[in-house]
């Protein structure tokens, strides 16, 4: 099982303005699978998996999200770089990790909101087990989820092992900042997690 850096999985911010995913969950970095050009495989009945394929879109169609992705590092606190604050319509992925559609937990993370606006995660919230997500690759090929679960969880309690399982399934996370606004430690005090499991490809 890969575990996160011992950081919190998300660290205050250092600026005043509520700014969702200032600093996004921690993820611990995930080995490369091996590249392969063959087409979806099934692991056991009802379980898909892709090769590697880098994303490049984010459709989620029952809240208008519509956006490009950006690769995201490990950064020098054992934390995920959270994607540029000034484009409100960008999602970040673990490019060292999984990729969207591969076997294991692929990380796709976003801001709520910015100084100015809502951003690209605003409606998360609403999105309910049954909804679908999907994601296209630079492969050619479209990565298609169905929704298991919507949670928030504390940031100071926060359930490293569930939500970056190592696993031989093709799993997805959207991760992004709730609850209240701490102006103290200027930060949000809850991440929502969105858990979802490879169901088509195309």
């Amino acid at each position: 099982m890969f575990t996160p850096d011992a950081t919190s999985p998300v660290t205050p911010s250092a600026t005043s303005a509520p700014s969702a995913t200032e600093q996004a969950p921690a993820a611990a970095p995930q080995p490369d699978r091996p590249k392969s050009s063959a087409g979806p495989e099934k692991t056991s009945p009802g379980e898909l998996a892709m090769p590697r394929s880098a994303p490049i879109r984010l459709r989620i169609p029952k809240i208008g999200v519509d956006a490009p992705f950006i690769g995201l590092k490990i950064g020098p606190s054992g934390a995920l770089d959270p994607p540029p604050a000034h484009d409100t319509n960008l999602v970040g992925w673990q490019s060292g990790g999984i990729s969207p559609g591969q076997r294991g937990t692929a990380i796709i993370a976003g801001h709520l909101d910015t100084a100015t606006s809502p951003a690209v995660f605003a409606r998360l919230t609403e999105l309910s087990p049954g909804d679908r997500f999907e994601v296209d690759r630079v492969d050619g090929t479209t990565a298609v989820f169905l929704i298991d679960s919507v949670e928030s969880f504390d940031k100071d309690d926060f359930p490293d092992s569930r939500v970056y399982d190592d696993t031989p399934k093709a799993l997805a996370r959207l991760i992004t900042c709730a609850g209240a606004y701490d102006r103290q430690v200027r930060d949000y005090t809850e991440n929502l997690v969105v858990f979802a499991h490879l169901d088509e490809t195309a």
